[in-house]
């Protein structure tokens, strides 16, 4: 029989589960209950699951477990057939949970000022790096040329572009596989976002790149955010070296349920039916859409 689904214990400290709009005490996500089908073909079938204020979380699973799937829900790309996804809005006081489904493309868009993701095909729109990286900036923020220049030299050095200025003007078409994933991050980065989502960050990557990667999310997560609160980091991969160097709460997926909450530590250990044979190819699934290492400009 499967093992039932390992809860990590609540910290003494947390408060009682607020309701949408009572304040979030903490947790900047809540899924209920969420379902969602295809087709006739159930993805997601009663997925729970919490992300507090500061925490990295990394949702794993075998290919098709639906982890996509849920990472659109929660930010609001897909709508729920049963159930609800509520987000902490840092745009009011106290960043309360509210239900994205009751919310406009306006108020979304608002609650998505202080998101950055790193999808896994990487979603840059044609155009140079620099305008890649400038758009929001320039759009949300109403940041200048001159304001936004330095914020970009800045994210494509951290991730390993060191002759900032040539990329800056080299075209999305001209970048390699493993360039644009860089880029895509880089501008994920200059956003400086309260919550980071990153869906298979290091997929296409050589070792070399994606251990800078690792670094990098690692980095990105512990700077200050606004008002001295910590950022929040959530990641789909099946990449365990990430999550080796990482150790982030796990949060497996299987059959539409979460199967497994809880640290790597336990997850690394765990000799589940489930589990052990899915950790046993986790390397097979991340590197079989690697692509062959190509010379990256600047690195």
């Amino acid at each position: 029989m499967p093992e039932p689904k390992k809860t990590p214990d609540k910290p003494a400290s947390s408060p009682d589960r607020p309701e949408a709009g009572e304040g979030s005490g903490g947790v900047e996500i809540r899924v209920e209950d969420l379902h969602k089908a295809f087709a006739g073909r159930a993805v997601l079938a009663g997925v729970n699951m919490e992300v507090r204020a500061g925490e990295m979380v990394a949702i794993v699973g075998a290919s098709g477990c639906g982890k996509t799937v849920l990472l659109n829900h929660i930010i609001g790309n897909l709508t729920p057939d049963k159930g609800r996804v509520l987000v902490a809005d840092h745009e009011r006081p106290g960043a309360p949970l509210v239900d994205l489904a009751t919310l406009d493309e306006d108020a979304l868009d608002l609650i998505r000022l202080h998101w950055a993701v790193v999808f896994q095909k990487n979603a840059l729109f044609s155009g140079t790096v620099y305008e890649n990286i400038a758009l929001w900036l320039r759009e949300n923020q109403r940041m200048t040329r001159e304001q936004i220049l330095p914020r970009a030299r800045a994210a494509l050095r951290a991730v390993g572009f060191k002759d900032d200025e040539e990329i800056l003007d080299k075209d999305r078409d001209e970048l390699s596989g493993g360039m644009a994933k860089r880029v895509a991050v880089a501008r994920a980065l200059s956003m400086e976002p309260m919550l980071m989502f990153y869906d298979e960050p290091t997929t296409g990557l050589d070792p070399y790149h994606a251990a800078m990667i690792h670094e990098l999310i690692v980095v990105t997560h512990e700077l200050p955010r606004p008002g001295g609160r910590r950022g929040t980091t959530v990641i789909i991969t099946h990449d365990k070296d990430l999550l080796r160097r990482l150790r982030p709460r796990i949060v497996m997926l299987h059959e539409g349920t979460v199967f497994f909450d809880g640290p790597f530590e336990q997850f690394e250990r765990n000799d589940s039916e489930i589990i052990r044979p899915y950790f046993a190819t986790m390397e097979a699934l991340h590197l079989r859409d690697r692509e062959p290492p190509a010379p990256a400009l600047g690195a």
